[in-house]
Formats: C-alpha cells, sequence, structure tokens
C-alpha cells in the first residue's frame, strides 16, 4: 500500500493534530496550570478538558488504528518499520492517557470547586510528567509517519 492513499493522508493528519494539541497543552495549558491557585486551577481544569475528552481518544485510535493497516499492506522494510513504530507510540499515548491523565482529569472534576485545604494532593506534578511522556510519544508517532511518507517517494 502507498503512503499516498487517503488512509496514509488520514493517519498523517491526525497523529499530527494529536501531537500539536499535546504539545501545546505542554507548552501553554500545563504551565497555566501550575500558576494557578488549587481552587481555581480545579475550576480551570473541569473547563479545558471538556473538549479534549470528546475528540483526543477518537484520534489517537484512528492513527493507530491506521498504521497497523499501512505498515500492513506495505512491502518496504523501512515503512513497516516506522509505522509499526507510529502504531506502537500511538498505543503509548493512549495507554498512559487512560491509565495516568484520565484517572487524575476524573478525580479533579470530582473535587468541588471552593476552597482546597491545606496539604491537599496536588495532582499537577504527576499529569504534567504523564502528560510529557505521552507529547514525547505522539511526537515520536508523527515524526515516524512523515519519515515513512518520505520513504513512498
Amino acid at each position: 500500500m502507498s503512503f499516498q492513499t487517503p488512509l496514509a493522508l488520514v493517519t498523517l493528519v491526525a497523529s499530527g493534530i494529536v501531537a500539536g494539541v499535546l504539545f501545546s497543552v505542554a507548552l501553554s495549558v500545563v504551565p497555566a496550570f501550575f500558576a494557578l491557585p488549587p481552587e481555581r486551577y480545579i475550576e480551570v481544569h473541569k473547563l479545558i478538558g471538556r473538549g479534549y475528552d470528546r475528540v483526543m481518544p477518537p484520534m489517537v485510535v484512528t492513527f493507530t488504528v491506521l498504521d497497523v493497516v499501512l505498515a500492513a499492506g506495505t512491502d518496504r522494510v523501512a515503512g513497516r518499520a516506522l509505522l509499526g513504530l507510529a502504531a506502537v507510540s500511538g498505543l503509548g499515548v493512549a495507554a498512559v492517557s487512560q491509565l495516568g491523565n484520565v484517572p487524575i482529569n476524573r478525580l479533579v472534576k470530582s473535587m468541588p470547586v471552593g476552597d482546597v485545604h491545606v496539604g491537599w494532593p496536588d495532582p499537577r506534578p504527576r499529569w504534567r510528567a504523564l502528560h510529557l511522556v505521552r507529547t514525547a510519544l505522539a511526537v515520536l508517532a508523527l515524526a515516524a509517519n512523515a519519515g515513512a511518507s518520505v520513504l513512498a517517494h
């Protein structure tokens, strides 16, 4: 299967959107979360997460599944390796998100808005560390997909 197919284009675009969104969150949202007092952080985290929750998981699944399909359909070893790397990276993004960031998001969403007691278990450092891991995996997936697209020519 040529990387010039519509599936390949969708894969490249979807992995690019995921990498771009996660990179943007790492550059702007995460520092903003840390700049806020706990009460405001909880309020803002609840507001910001609404759009991501509906869009990002399907985007990750889309590029990951399509990477597997494209890898299985190519006869080029390098292309198969790069598409496989992209798929594994996509699985990593999904795993870190579902097993790490999503439970923290649910915890924060369950917290009442208002005063936060002293010594509260601040989830921001762990959420940031997990987010940076999934961002790196998403950028790796995008780079692998871009590399596979170059090999197709």
